[in-house]
């Protein structure tokens, strides 16, 4: 595993590299939305609900990293939207159980399918070296996102 704490010249202009690349790319994924009603939030909150199942507002605070008040007012916007309900727990009365609804879970399938089309045909544009080199990146940057 490199050592990037050293300054190698090279590891970090490939660090700033992508950190600009990244950053270019999310920013233009984010104008390919299907509800421009939702901000990118609300859209990444359905998108961990979709990934991980149902979760307690702390827990999608935690995953999201955002502050638990913040979480609450955002779980109850989605849900004057109809795109989340509320559930009791099952083990704590005093808590509730955020589970997107299928109006949400297919506003996120409009927009991944969107999104895909769009990426794909920026895709067109490479030749097939950096299309393979693309597709060996994609589990790393997966890994990357995750961390």
């Amino acid at each position: 595993m490199p050592d990037l704490s050293h300054g190698d010249p090279a590891d970090t202009a490939a660090v700033n590299s992508l950190r600009s690349a990244v950053m270019r790319l999310g920013r233009r994924l984010k104008h390919q939305r299907v509800d421009e009603s939702l901000s990118p939030t609300e859209m990444s909150v359905l998108g961990t609900l979709a990934r991980c199942g149902s979760a307690t507002p702390g827990e999608l605070a935690r995953k999201e990293h955002v502050q638990p008040p913040s979480m609450t007012r955002i779980v109850a916007l989605l849900e004057a939207k109809g795109l989340v309900r509320l559930e009791p727990h099952p083990d704590d009365r005093r808590q509730k159980v955020v589970s997107s609804t299928e109006t949400a879970e297919t506003m996120l399938e409009e927009s991944r399918r969107k999104r895909n089309a769009w990426l794909a045909s920026l895709a067109e544009g490479l030749d097939e070296d950096e299309w393979a080199k693309l597709r060996a990146a994609a589990p790393v940057l997966e890994k990357l996102a995750h961390l």
